[in-house]
């Protein structure tokens, strides 16, 4: 694309001497990835800046600098007054304005952004359109998922995901703005059709994010000022504070009767295989919806996809249909057994998220509430104490076993674990490959347990010793069944 084209709209500030017919092959941030004939941007980050790559960028191929201040290289160099808006919406003209094509929804909060996300993609499809998400969990264009780095990706990937959703027919994309994605304009150059707010709550600050709850905030309230409609949770305090410079038509969910849609009658929904809630919608619209994931935050999230879904007029029939199916990767997510029991898989991996999804199945009064977790090796030991407690004070039983030990031992991590485990009564086995550990769950199963594989959630790895191992739970669960099948059962093991 030749550079004038590019920059037709955007402010910059050209060199003496340029052409500015020059093609430009693509668009490059980070040096080590230039190609013959790109426009190099140099993006400051909280460890790097690029500008002080900007001549091993010319050298390399770059055909023009795009930069905040001047830099000594033999290319022109565009000075911008933010390089981090300038890609976005570079990036927006270089994939031809995709969002143009493709509805983009966007979902910020604290909590509750992935599975919110999978909800809206489920009901859409059972409404009969082809939906992407970018996310979490990475990029789902059909039945590929692709993983990414962050929640939400640089705005250039964002651009190239939304162009190759567009080409292969997609209708909706389905976005997580994360606050950091939101205020450094990953999620820019382009205007949302929907944005949805789910809560407010402590988390991200200090270090390399944000230095404090009133900037985290404001972070997130910049999504309603580029999405036409707004979906806010008015049950959560910070519902104004996150609108307040709204630059767009809001709608309002929660299950406060003033709320434009309100859920009211929760119940939690238990049989085997199914751990779920259900509710009355009521308002501008009413009904009875499942939803196949456990615990009252489902309720705010499936009526936060009930909301947004309803600003484009998605039937209450592909509403129910979507949220009774749903299945968000590593998420509570379901596994098939062929017993009374339920197993589930989550990405618990630290105290807090273990704590919450443990007190949240606690309420379906299991028989055994079994939990199966490690402990991230290289990671600070005290992480580990406190998933032990947890772990001791909330399962009735905990199989310890490996989680991606890296460079430590699987048994030191153990060890650790069993440190905080020894301040509760809490009963456990300790089996340290991963794989057996999970046979043992299997074997071991008794009518109405509840057994939740921790830890690994959307992974499809182990990492041992630098390495990256193949370890789908999925996968296992399934092999070890297929090798049960008319073998032996250890029900006398039982503890």
């Amino acid at each position: 694309m030749k550079l004038c084209e590019l920059f037709r709209d955007i402010p910059c500030t050209w060199p003496a001497a340029y052409d500015p017919d020059l093609d430009v092959t693509d668009l490059i941030y980070d040096s080590r990835r230039v190609v013959p004939g790109c426009a190099f941007v140099c993006l400051r980050g909280a460890n790097v800046d690029g500008h002080q790559y900007a001549a091993q960028a010319a050298k390399a191929g770059a055909a023009v600098i795009i930069a905040e201040e001047s830099v000594s290289v033999d290319v022109p160099v565009l000075l911008v007054k933010d390089t981090r808006e300038t890609l976005a919406r570079l990036s927006d003209v270089f994939f031809g304005h995709p969002a143009q094509q493709v509805k983009v929804i966007g979902i910020t909060g604290t909590k509750g952004k992935t599975t919110t996300a999978y909800m809206i993609h489920a009901i859409l499809t059972a409404a009969g359109y082809k939906v992407g998400i970018i996310g979490t969990i990475g990029v789902l264009i059909g039945d590929t998922l692709t993983p990414t780095a962050n929640t939400t990706p640089e705005s250039y990937e964002v651009q190239k995901f939304l162009r190759k959703m567009a080409d292969e027919g997609c209708d909706f994309c389905v976005m997580e703005a994360s606050s950091i994605g939101l205020q450094h304009y990953r999620a820019y150059g382009f205007l949302f059709e929907a944005g949805v707010f789910t809560n407010f709550s402590e988390d991200h600050i200090g270090g390399n994010e944000h230095k404090d709850m009133e900037e985290y905030l404001w972070a997130k309230s910049l999504l309603f000022t580029r999405c036409k409609k707004g979906v806010v949770n008015i049950d959560d305090p910070s519902w104004q504070g996150v609108t307040k410079n709204h630059t767009c038509t809001l709608t309002s969910y929660g299950f406060d009767p003033s709320a434009d849609l309100y859920a009211k009658n929760d119940a939690l929904l238990s049989r085997p295989g199914y751990v779920g809630v259900s509710y009355d919608v009521c308002g501008a619209l009413n009904f009875h919806a499942e939803v196949d994931i456990p615990g009252r935050f489902s309720v705010y999230n499936s009526l936060a996809a009930i909301a947004c879904c309803r600003l484009f007029d998605i039937p209450v029939e592909a509403m129910q249909k979507g949220l009774d199916t749903v299945k968000v990767k590593g998420r509570v997510e379901p596994v098939e057994v062929p017993g009374p029991y339920t197993m589930l898989i989550d990405y618990a991996h630290n105290a807090v998220s273990m704590e919450s999804i443990l007190s949240t199945l606690r309420e379906y009064n299991p028989k055994r509430l079994i939990c199966l977790f490690g402990a991230g090796g290289n990671r600070p030991k005290v992480r580990r104490y406190e998933m032990g407690e947890v772990c001791g004070r909330l399962a009735d039983l905990s199989v310890i076993t490996s989680d991606n030990c890296r460079f430590e031992e699987p048994q030191a991590i153990i060890d650790d674990i069993k440190v905080g485990m020894a301040k509760t009564n809490g009963r456990f086995i300790e089996i340290v490959d991963r794989r057996e550990a999970i046979r043992w769950c299997l074997e071991n199963a008794q009518a109405g347990d509840m057994i939740v594989l921790a830890g690994k959630g959307h992974e499809d790895y182990q990492e041992i010793c630098g390495k990256k191992y193949p370890f789908d739970e999925r996968v296992v669960v399934r092999e070890i069944l297929d090798s049960m099948k008319g073998g032996e059962s250890h029900a006398d093991d039982r503890p």
